[in-house]
């Protein structure tokens, strides 16, 4: 004869959830990077956001998640300097969360300096540690604070050519979704005359190949016309290389996932971004995708010209 079932047996049946169970995202960042763009895309995927959160807290919130449950179990904790709990020793707060269990991702916006000044003096805003002196001089000492919170972070966001829609869509595709503990590659596409991108973790040269600009019928089309990408795939060499970089980041995926980087990006770059590196971005991204990774293609550059 069964047993009969009853929920004191199903409860027993289930794994007791442990901190590496709760999703922990920390935003940090420079002011006027986007990081409260970051937080409303992050509530769009399902996560419990706390904007502003003292440094100190860090633990205390990452605990009340995990005993919550639920939908708390995936929380991201917004820091900004401008709290007067904030403290430079991001590493050890992280670091602390790590032996308690829990495993926290740290997401940096980013932005250019000259594009930071420019969107404070769009709305008439100074920067909270400006004090008596120029913009510069408080986006200065805001990097000066930030800078090992920088390097210790995992996945950086540089939004100097991001609106406000390619910022949240970046966001979605990172944590939204499938398992976001897999490593997830943007193939980037840039043009090599709007500067380098500063996120790249791979940097591809496509100039080699002929450019179809100088083909009238091509100019005004872009690498994700299929007239273009034929053009430009179908040229000598294209394969080749479009193979080698795949076979690349394929052979460094478990490496990179068993030190624990979770976000690679790949950025393929020709001279301005709309032609040949739009097409193998796009290129490199399929085949990425069908030798199962989580690989998408973005166009930072495609139609500033």
């Amino acid at each position: 004869m069964n047993e009969a079932w009853t929920p004191e047996a199903r409860v027993s049946e289930d794994p007791t959830p442990t901190e590496s169970d709760t999703t922990l995202v920390v935003v940090t960042g420079l002011s006027g990077g986007g990081r409260s763009t970051v937080a409303r895309a992050l509530e769009n995927v399902g996560f419990y956001v706390v904007d502003n959160l003292p440094q100190a807290l860090m633990l205390d919130m990452a605990e009340l998640a995990f005993k919550a449950g639920g939908a708390a179990r995936r929380t991201a904790m917004v820091l900004d300097v401008r709290s007067r709990a904030f403290s430079t020793d991001l590493a050890g707060a992280i670091r602390e969360l790590k032996e308690r269990g829990f495993s926290p991702r740290v997401v940096f916006v980013d932005a250019d300096d000259e594009v930071l000044i420019r969107r404070f003096e769009s709305v008439r805003r100074s920067h909270p540690l400006q004090g008596d002196g120029r913009l510069a001089d408080g986006i200065a000492v805001e990097r000066g604070l930030l800078e090992e919170a920088r390097d210790q972070a995992d996945v950086i966001i540089d939004t100097s050519h991001l609106n406000v829609n390619q910022l949240r869509r970046r966001v979605e595709e990172l944590f939204g979704g499938e398992d976001a503990r897999r490593l997830r590659v943007t193939v980037l596409s840039f043009g090599f005359k709007y500067g380098l991108p500063p996120d790249a973790d791979f940097v591809l040269d496509a100039r080699f190949l002929p450019n179809p600009y100088w083909v009238p019928e091509l100019r005004e089309h872009t690498g994700r016309e299929e007239a273009v990408s034929s053009y430009v795939l179908g040229q000598e060499g294209a394969d080749a290389f479009v193979t080698s970089y795949a076979d690349l980041v394929n052979a460094t995926t478990v490496g990179f996932e068993r030190e624990g980087k979770r976000y690679l990006t790949v950025a393929v770059g020709c001279t301005g971004g709309k032609h040949r590196s739009v097409a193998i971005a796009e290129e490199l991204a399929a085949r990425l995708r069908h030798s199962g990774l989580a690989a998408n293609a973005q166009h930072r550059d495609l139609g500033r010209e």
